[in-house]
């Protein structure tokens, strides 16, 4: 006779198993990172023997390709936090190349959650059943990503389509077990290898996903945006779904349907319609969405200081005329206002290439530096445009912020605050689609008129130095008064 009746025991198994998952991925990233860390630690002792320099650059490029199948495993097999990781790493001027390629295939590959758990969930979450809610729910999901999944439905008595979000069941208590492993790992890297203040971002890292898992607060933030976007443009730069209020709940949203195609397969289709992507058509349509979204994003940060914090390629469709819309509001960031204003300062310091303007903006926003370099005031400068422009030198394909030579080697970044690596990102997002659309472009100049603008309501900055100003960089002006 069993010790424990068969659903007594399924019960305790189930509890134990899921006591020990935490346990389990943290044996697992712990045993992987240090495979893959201590791979570039013995290779760079035998790298220090070798005196020819384009052999050297062979062998740091197999090393690359070594450890890009090593980290991609690994975010494969954990899924949830580590596909967020994968999105923020795998971009071309931030990893190196063996790491993109590998990587960027990788984003929002999550396991989906069956039908019969979605379906429990969503009953469970509005109080009434799928057929009471929608003439149409598609049961095969549209995608799957680290917190939610998403699938196209109709409601009763519309023809239009909709989008229905639907959490994950237990995944927030494993993403926090990961951040948490990532934040001691960040601390041991930038007191042994990268002098930058890792810890921080880990840091705003954990407030953003822990944020994620409410989906009344992004529907309230996805409001406000589609609103101030809405109202200070004639026509909004991007699209931004519309939710329906009454049938959101903490673990469930349904938004509009936006029909678009992922930015990532815009070359694919322009190959399929037979365009030149160096075609006229082609380069119009890539400026109109680069431009859209830097419109966006710059009001969004310099103008409102509440901005969309999940920029990632996953979330931006190209629609019909080239018209962008931006997806997935669950991070958002609401910059204080000395930030904001700070920022914008850096803005036109980036703009004017003003070394002694990036340094006191620096401090503004808390910032602290510690360097020994030569041209000292030069490399800060560089260093803000680095981090937070979108603009590459003069033959220069791909930034590596971490290579040897780069600003963040000479200059030490003790402290950065946390609320600007939302910015960071999105700066990095710009630059990694402007890379692979083949256009190099500044978004420190195209947002000038708003910091200026910002900076003036503030009464930081005078009427005439705005005029002077404007008159070199005219675009965003002219752009402001069509839209």
């Amino acid at each position: 006779m069993p010790l424990f009746p068969a659903p007594q025991f399924d019960e305790f198994r189930d509890k134990l198993s899921a006591q020990l998952r935490p346990w389990h991925r943290s044996l697992q990233f712990w045993a992987r990172t240090a495979e893959i860390y201590t791979g570039y630690k013995v290779f760079q002792v035998q790298v220090s023997f070798v005196k020819d320099a384009k052999k050297q650059e062979e062998m740091w490029e197999r090393q690359h390709e070594i450890a890009a199948d090593k980290i991609y495993n690994m975010c494969y097999d954990l899924g949830g936090f580590f596909l967020k990781i994968a999105q923020i790493v795998g971009k071309p001027d931030l990893a190196p190349a063996a790491w993109v390629r590998r990587l960027v295939t990788l984003c929002d590959q999550a396991p989906p959650t069956p039908y019969e758990t979605v379906q429990h969930v969503l009953e469970k979450e509005l109080g009434k059943s799928i057929g009471e809610m929608f003439d149409v729910f598609d049961e095969n999901p549209l995608g799957s990503a680290s917190i939610a999944q998403v699938h196209r439905a109709k409601l009763k008595g519309n023809t239009s389509d909709v989008v229905v979000k639907v959490q994950h069941p237990g995944v927030q208590e494993l993403m926090m077990t990961d951040i948490r492993n990532l934040q001691a790992f960040a601390l041991y890297m930038q007191k042994t290898d990268i002098k930058f203040d890792l810890y921080s971002v880990t840091k705003e890292m954990e407030k953003q996903i822990a944020n994620e898992f409410d989906f009344t607060r992004e529907a309230a933030a996805m409001d406000k945006i589609r609103q101030f976007l809405y109202e200070n443009n004639k026509k909004s730069p991007v699209l931004v779904p519309r939710v329906m209020k009454d049938l959101v709940s903490r673990r469930v949203l349904v938004m509009d349907y936006i029909d678009g195609i992922p930015i990532l397969r815009l070359g694919d289709e322009m190959a399929k319609r037979g365009l030149n992507p160096n075609g006229r058509v082609a380069v119009a349509a890539k400026q109109n969405i680069l431009k859209s979204l830097a419109v966006a994003y710059g009001q969004m940060i310099v103008k409102s200081g509440f901005f969309h914090a999940d920029p990632h390629p996953g979330n931006i469709l190209i629609c019909k005329g080239s018209e962008v819309a931006l997806l997935d509001y669950g991070q958002v960031k609401d910059l204080p206002e000395n930030l904001r204003l700070g920022y914008a300062n850096l803005v036109l310091a980036m703009a004017d290439n003003d070394p002694i303007r990036a340094i006191e903006s620096y401090r503004e926003l808390g910032i602290n530096t510690l360097s020994k370099c030569e041209n000292e005031q030069e490399e800060m400068l560089k260093l803000a445009q680095t981090m937070f422009d979108t603009k590459l030198p003069p033959g220069v394909t791909m930034l590596q912020p971490f290579s040897e030579g780069s600003s963040i080697k000479k200059i030490s970044v003790e402290a950065f605050p946390e609320e600007l690596f939302s910015v960071l990102r999105t700066v990095h997002l710009l630059r990694g689609l402007s890379v692979g659309m083949g256009m190099n472009f500044s978004c420190a100049e195209e947002w000038r008129p708003i910091a200026e603008e910002a900076l003036y309501r503030a009464g930081r900055l005078q009427a005439k130095d705005m005029k002077e100003k404007t008159q070199r960089h005219g675009w965003f002006r002219r752009t402001f008064r069509r839209r």
